[in-house]
C-alpha cells in the first residue's frame, strides 16, 4: 500500500514536472461503479481537483492526472496512523506535502501544520541518520526541511537546515574575487567575482558509491553559449588552478544550489545581488551532472541574464529549451527524478509561464497572449492585455470562459478588471462562502477606494479562510490604522512578522501601533527588530530615535541620531537634543535606573557632529554650549569651548530677520551677550597670555558696546529723548557690563 502512494507520487512527478507526459486512462484503475457518476472525464476531473482544495485556495486546472496525487495523498496523508512503522513514511508524507503545496494558489496552513509533524517525526527517528553509511540521506532530508520552511516564510529554520546540509558535506563555500577577463578584448586581468568551493581538509566523503550516479550529458537540457562578439562564455581567470572545482557529487552541488537559493531569498534585488548569484550558478553549470540541479541553475541564470542586453537572447532560447525538453519522450524518467525533491524544481507550466512573461517583456504580446490562454493562466493574461491597453479583451476573454464554466477565479479577474464588487460577491456565492482570493480581492477594491471598514470585514474573512496571507494581513494592518483600530493593526502587523519575521516595514508599523496604544516599550523593543530587516530606512531610524528618547533609552537615541547623519547628511531634530541635553545635564535616570551624565561625552561627539553640518542654527550651539556647563567651576577647556558655543549662538541669532525690530528678540539677543560678556571675563582670567587674554575681552565689549548703540537708537521716546522703560534695565546692564570689562582690560594693559 505504501509503495502505490509513492509509486502514485513519483508518477504525478513525472506528469506535472520532469516529463515525458504519462499516458494514462483512468478507467483503466477506478471502478466503473464510480465512473459513472461522471459523464464526462471533464466532470472527473473538476470533482477531483475539488477534493485537492485546501483551505479556500484553488488548484491549478490544468494540473495533469490529479488522481494521482489524490490516491498519494489518500495514503501518504490521510491513512498515516495505518503505516506508521514504516521508517520512511513520514518523509515520503513531507514530500506529498510538498508537491501539493506548489498547485495551489496561496500557502496552506493545514499543508504547513502537517509538513512540520513530518519534520519532527523523521527528526526524531534517529536511526535514519545515525548510521554513517546514511549520509546521503541526511543532507537530502535537511534540504528538503530548508525549501519547506523557506516557501511558508521560515527564514531562519531554512538557513539552519541549509548549514547543516552543509556541514555534513564539509565543503567551504565563500563569493571571493580573482582576476580574471569578461571580455574578448580585455587586455589586463581585473578582479572577478567567483565562487570558491572547497572540501575541508581534502575529506572525503564515506560510502559515496550510494550517491547517485551522474547522468549522461545527453540526457540533460542543453546549456546554450553565450555567442557574443564582446562578452566570453565564461570567466577567463588568470590562475584557473588555483580556484578548480572539485568533482563534486550529486548532494555537494545540491547544497551548493540550496545556498543559492537561500541566499536569494535574503538579499534584496540589487545589481551585486545577481552578480553574485550567477558567481553561484556558473559554479552548478561546470559541473553538468543530474537533471534537477542543471534545470534549476539554467532557470535561475535565465531570470538573472534577462535584463542584459547582450544576454538576453540566451536567455529567451535558454528558457524556450526548459520548456520544450518536458515533450521530450526519449528521455529516461528515473535520471531526472536523482535528487529531485532537494532541489525544488518548478513544474513544467511554471516554466512556461516564465516563457511567455519573457516574450511579453521583450514585446512579443500575442505570443505570450497565445501561451498564458493555452495554460489557462487567465490571470496573466488579463494583465498582459491590462498593459497593451485592451481592457476590453480582458473582460471579453474572462466573459468567454465563464461561459464555459462558471469559477470563483474567474469571476475574481473578471472583479479586478471591471472593478466591480458584484462579480466578488458572485464568486463568494459560488464557492459556498470559502474563496479567500474573493474577499481579498474585493478587500483589496475598498482599500483602493479609501473604503476602510469595508476593507477590513472583508480581509478578516480572507484571513479567517487561510491564515498564511502576509500581504492581506499587512493591509489589514494599514486599515485599521486608517481606522484609528489600533489593537486591530497590532494584531494584524503581529501576524504579519510571525509569517515573516525579516518584513522591517511590518514591524516598524507595528511598532506605530504600539506608540498609539501607549505601549512605549513594546514599540521600541519592535523597531529594534525592524532595524536588524532593514539598516539603511531612515524612517525607521528616525522613529527609533523618538521612541528611544520617549521611553528613556538616551544611549540607544544618540546611536540612533548618528545613523540618521550618515543616511541623511543635514538631518536635525532640536526637540529631541533638548531632552538629551536636559538628561545630561540634570543626570536624569534612563530607562535602567542609571544616572545620564556618563552620556556627557557620547552626547558633545553627537553635538560636535550636527553642529560641522548644521551650522546656522542657534539654538543647537546653546545646547551644545550648556553641555560644557555654565562657566562656573569649569576647567579653562571647558570654558573655552562654552565661550565658542555661545559666540557661534550669538552670531546665528543676529543674523536672523527683524530681531532688531521686535522688542522681546532684541531683549533675547542681549541676553546672550550678557551671558558671553561673563564667560569671556572668566576664560581671561583662565590665560596665561594677557594678549590672548584682552582679545577675548575686548571681542566682549565690541559686542555689548553695538548692541547698547543700537537700543539707544532704536528704542528711544522722541520727546523725552530717554531709553523706553521696557529694555532701560538692559541697556543700563549692558552699560555696566562694558565698564567692567574696560576696566579688566586696562588691568591687563597695565600688567604687559
Amino acid at each position: 500500500m505504501f509503495l502505490l502512494g509513492v509509486g502514485s507520487l513519483q508518477l504525478f512527478v513525472q506528469s506535472n514536472w520532469t516529463g515525458p507526459p504519462v499516458h494514462l486512462k483512468i478507467q483503466d484503475f477506478l471502478p466503473s461503479a464510480l465512473l459513472q457518476k461522471f459523464c464526462e472525464p471533464k466532470m472527473l476531473h473538476a470533482a477531483i481537483l475539488k477534493m485537492l482544495v485546501l483551505d479556500g485556495e484553488s488548484v491549478y486546472s490544468l494540473t495533469s492526472h490529479p488522481i494521482l496525487l489524490l490516491i498519494a495523498r489518500i495514503i501518504l496523508v490521510n491513512s498515516r496512523h495505518k503505516l506508521a512503522s514504516l521508517q520512511m513514511l513520514s518523509w515520503w508524507t513531507l514530500r506529498c506535502v510538498n508537491i501539493h503545496q506548489q498547485l495551489l494558489e496561496e500557502r496552506s496552513p493545514e499543508l504547513f501544520t502537517l509538513a512540520q509533524t513530518c519534520i519532527k517525526q523523521v527528526t526524531e527517528a534517529e536511526t535514519l541518520f545515525t548510521d554513517g553509511e546514511s549520509w546521503h540521506l541526511a543532507v537530502q532530508f535537511h534540504l528538503e526541511c530548508a525549501y519547506t520552511f523557506l516557501y511558508y516564510y521560515e527564514y531562519k529554520k531554512a538557513k539552519q537546515c541549509f548549514n547543516m546540509a552543509k556541514d555534513i558535506t564539509k565543503l567551504q563555500i565563500n563569493l571571493t574575487g580573482a582576476l580574471g577577463k569578461r571580455t574578448r578584448f580585455q587586455e589586463k586581468y581585473v578582479a572577478q567575482l567567483i565562487l570558491d568551493v572547497q572540501r575541508t581538509d581534502e575529506f572525503l566523503l564515506p560510502h559515496s558509491e550510494l550517491s547517485p550516479a551522474p547522468t549522461p550529458l545527453e540526457n540533460l537540457t542543453m546549456n546554450y553559449d553565450l555567442n557574443d562578439d564582446t562578452v566570453l562564455n565564461e570567466i577567463k581567470l588568470a590562475d584557473a588552478d588555483q580556484y578548480q572545482v572539485p568533482d563534486l557529487c550529486a548532494e555537494e552541488l545540491a547544497v551548493i544550489l540550496g545556498i543559492c537559493i537561500d541566499f536569494q531569498k535574503n538579499n534584496p534585488i540589487h545589481k551585486l545581488t545577481e552578480e553574485e548569484l550567477l558567481a553561484f550558478t556558473s559554479c552548478l553549470l561546470s559541473q553538468p551532472k543530474f537533471w534537477a540541479i542543471q534545470t534549476s541553475a539554467l532557470l535561475l541564470r535565465t531570470k538573472l541574464e534577462k535584463g542584459s542586453t547582450r544576454r538576453m537572447e540566451r536567455a529567451m532560447k535558454q528558457t524556450q529549451a526548459l520548456a520544450d525538453q518536458f515533450e521530450d519522450a526519449n528521455t529516461s524518467v528515473s535520471e531526472r527524478m536523482k535528487i529531485f525533491y532537494c532541489c525544488q524544481v518548478p513544474p513544467h507550466w511554471a516554466i512556461q509561464r516564465q516563457l511567455a512573461s519573457l516574450l511579453f517583456e521583450l514585446g512579443c504580446t500575442s505570443s505570450a497572449l497565445q501561451i498564458f490562454e493555452e495554460l489557462e493562466m487567465w490571470e496573466d493574461a488579463v494583465i498582459c492585455y491590462e498593459r497593451a491597453g485592451q481592457h476590453g479583451k480582458a473582460e471579453e476573454i474572462l466573459r468567454r470562459e465563464l461561459e464555459k464554466k462558471e469559477t470563483p477565479g474567474l469571476y475574481c479577474l473578471l472583479g479586478d478588471v471591471l472593478k466591480d464588487h458584484q462579480y466578488y460577491d458572485k464568486a463568494w456565492e459560488l464557492s459556498r462562502h470559502r474563496s479567500a482570493r474573493a474577499q481579498r480581492s474585493k478587500g483589496l477594491l475598498h482599500l483602493r477606494n479609501r473604503e476602510f471598514r469595508e476593507c477590513v470585514e472583508c480581509f478578516e474573512r480572507s484571513v479567517q479562510i487561510n491564515p498564511m496571507q502576509l500581504g492581506v494581513w499587512f493591509s489589514l494592518g494599514c486599515a485599521y490604522i486608517a481606522l484609528e483600530g489600533y489593537e486591530g493593526a497590532a494584531k494584524a502587523f503581529q501576524r504579519c512578522v510571525t509569517l515573516e519575521p525579516d518584513n522591517a516595514e511590518a514591524w516598524n508599523n507595528l511598532s506605530t501601533a504600539y506608540i498609539r496604544l501607549k505601549q512605549k516599550i513594546k514599540a521600541f523593543r519592535t523597531l529594534q527588530e525592524a532595524l536588524k530587516c532593514n539598516y539603511e530606512h531612515w524612517q525607521i531610524w528616525e522613529n527609533y530615535l523618538l521612541t528611544s528618547t520617549d521611553v528613556g533609552e538616551f544611549s540607544e537615541a544618540i546611536k540612533a541620531y548618528h545613523r540618521l547623519m550618515d543616511l541623511r547628511e543635514k538631518y536635525k531634530d532640536t526637540q529631541v537634543l533638548a531632552i538629551l541635553v536636559r538628561a545630561v545635564v540634570d543626570g536624569m535616570a534612563d530607562r535602567t535606573g542609571e544616572v545620564s551624565s556618563g552620556l556627557k561625552g557620547k552626547l558633545q561627539e553627537l553635538l560636535g557632529r550636527v553642529t560641522s553640518r548644521v551650522t546656522n542654527d542657534g539654538e543647537i550651539w546653546r545646547l551644545y554650549a550648556r553641555l560644557y556647563g555654565n562657566g562656573q567651576n569649569d576647567s579653562g577647556e571647558d570654558i573655552e569651548k562654552l565661550l565658542q558655543c555661545l559666540t557661534k549662538a550669538h552670531k546665528c541669532e543676529m543674523q536672523s530677520s527683524d530681531w532688531e525690530k521686535d522688542v522681546s528678540s532684541f531683549k533675547d539677543v542681549v541676553k546672550g551677550a550678557i551671558e558671553i560678556a561673563h564667560v569671556a571675563i572668566k576664560c581671561s582670567k583662565n590665560k596665561s597670555n594677557h594678549q590672548e587674554a584682552l582679545q577675548i575681552l575686548s571681542s566682549a565689549r565690541l559686542n555689548l558696546r553695538g548692541l547698547s548703540s543700537k537700543a539707544k537708537q532704536l528704542f528711544v521716546d522722541v520727546t523725552s529723548n530717554e531709553v523706553h522703560s521696557e529694555i532701560a534695565d538692559e541697556v543700563t546692564t549692558m552699560d555696566n557690563m562694558i565698564a567692567k570689562l574696560q576696566e579688566l582690560s586696562n588691568q591687563l594693559r597695565d600688567q604687559c
